[in-house]
């Protein structure tokens, strides 16, 4: 009987998978907690999944890492487990509702920035077999400053940062921008208001930021949307179940679903630098 990871690996190395596809990294973070940057994170992948794209969700927050716990599917193996040399790539992948790839994160990640040189090689080639297995990884990052999120960020091509009409949630976002800005690193940031009471309080929310950002850090920073506040979401995660499945006719759903289609249009004009450019440039960030 063939098994999750021989079956990971047969579908990587068909003739079909790996016909010029390029995997795209994308990092979600937010300046602060409990704006619904996971939950957004989960509900993208599963809505770019729903267009024909292949997904890999990769937990990357370092304290409060629960993809695993939003999907219901508590995780056999993590991050740790690849570190320590345990497991290969393919053993780590988990498969959630919907059949979603995702990577849980477990604390592997505060053990990045203690790794030797031979455990990063190691870490970054198991990670470099991931290209070409599907079109797109996203890494959702801890909220905040911490080392290992802004490593992230850097690495990335391009970062959604997620935000609320909050004070505090934007003035968070702004700092984590500004941040990056000042270290010398500008991934291409787009920009995600969530919980919004209509689409005119999160055009006002995002004018204001992008307004700001461009003013004080001469960023041009996108949006790709709005989500509207909706109770479906918290029901969606007391189930244990993702929106798009247990609610996919609600506001919300529906809100992550045009930013989906928004993305995707966008997407088609860029030409992305794949798999290799982040690896290459997270070595450097944390040798």
């Amino acid at each position: 009987m063939i098994d999750q990871a021989q079956a990971l690996r047969h579908l990587v190395h068909s003739k079909d998978s790996r016909s010029a596809r390029t995997t795209r990294i994308i990092t979600v973070t937010s300046g602060k907690g409990g704006v619904g940057k996971s939950n957004f994170s989960l509900n993208f992948a599963m809505a770019l999944q729903n267009r024909g794209h292949s997904v890999l969700v990769f937990d990357a927050d370092v304290s409060f890492a629960n993809i695993d716990v939003l999907l219901g599917t508590p995780a056999k193996y993590n991050l740790i487990h690849l570190l320590k040399g345990e497991k290969s790539i393919w053993e780590i992948i988990q498969i959630g509702p919907g059949g979603l790839q995702f990577i849980a994160g477990g604390s592997g990640f505060q053990d990045l920035v203690r790794l030797s040189d031979e455990q990063l090689e190691y870490f970054s080639e198991q990670i470099g077999k991931l290209h070409g297995h599907v079109d797109f990884i996203l890494f959702d990052t801890g909220a905040g400053l911490s080392k290992e999120t802004v490593k992230f960020i850097a690495a990335s091509e391009e970062t959604i940062v997620v935000t609320t009409p909050e004070p505090t949630a934007i003035t968070d976002a702004y700092a984590l921008v500004k941040m990056l800005k000042t270290m010398g690193h500008e991934p291409a940031f787009k920009l995600i208001v969530n919980r919004v009471a209509d689409e005119r309080e999160g055009r006002q929310t995002a004018d204001n930021f992008r307004q700001v950002a461009d003013k004080y850090l001469g960023l041009d920073i996108p949006v790709l949307g709005y989500i509207p506040d909706d109770a479906n979401v918290m029901k969606a995660v007391k189930r244990q179940t993702p929106l798009a499945v247990a609610f996919p006719d609600s506001e919300a759903a529906k809100g992550i679903d045009r930013i989906a289609s928004r993305f995707l249009l966008e997407e088609r004009e860029q030409k992305p630098k794949g798999l290799s450019g982040f690896l290459n440039r997270m070595k450097k960030l944390w040798s």
